[in-house]
């Protein structure tokens, strides 16, 4: 008899959880653009983090390396962190080993960002960027713009409708004129409402 109650309580926890579950996500994914419908793994603590939580930002998106040319770009994506973020403006990291630059552990990349540059923008443990093998974001980004990262530091910006998606090729800084006029222009835009 309480084989099975304990069976039945554990069926019914897993009906009850699997209710709540999709009922508390079915309206957040309709009002997430599909481009942020994807989960991927927190670099720090390597915990489950949701696309759709940027959902109505702007949002750069940019495959990182520790040990590249254009590095020390994290300092400057970092201040335009800062700067734009309490306007709906968000930096995601995204390290990479696709250009043999990042060789690193997760924790390791974690640490060098932080203690080397300061980098409190979000960022996901270290991933493919291009490929077969690709994060299916990223093979989502390369779909929608036409082009994939072509090396350490390629950067996308995604308006906040999730549908006007940009690509700037790693040569161009984070405080290039056009760059940075990219991000106010799409800050200016009005998100799509619920």
């Amino acid at each position: 008899m309480v084989k099975f109650f304990v069976v039945l309580a554990c069926v019914w926890c897993g009906i009850s959880n699997t209710y709540s579950a999709t009922n508390v996500a079915s309206p957040f994914v309709s009002s997430c653009p599909r481009v942020l419908q994807h989960t991927v793994l927190r670099l720090q603590d390597e915990k489950p983090q949701s696309l759709c939580q940027y959902a109505g930002q702007v949002v750069v998106v940019v495959n990182t390396a520790s040990f590249c040319g254009f590095t020390p770009q994290y300092k400057g994506l970092e201040a335009l962190h800062a700067k734009y973020k309490d306007r709906g403006f968000a930096v995601l990291g995204f390290p990479s080993n696709d250009f043999s630059q990042e060789p690193d552990s997760n924790t390791k990349i974690a640490d060098f960002c932080e203690n080397t540059f300061g980098v409190k923008f979000p960022m996901f443990v270290k991933t493919t960027v291009r490929g077969a093998d690709a994060l299916p974001f990223y093979k989502q980004l390369a779909e929608i713009s036409g082009t994939t990262p072509k090396w350490n530091f390629y950067k996308y910006v995604i308006g906040r409708d999730g549908q006007q998606i940009k690509s700037f090729s790693s040569m161009t800084g984070p405080q290039d004129k056009s760059f940075v006029q990219e991000i106010e222009k799409q800050l200016a835009q009005k998100g799509p409402t619920p």
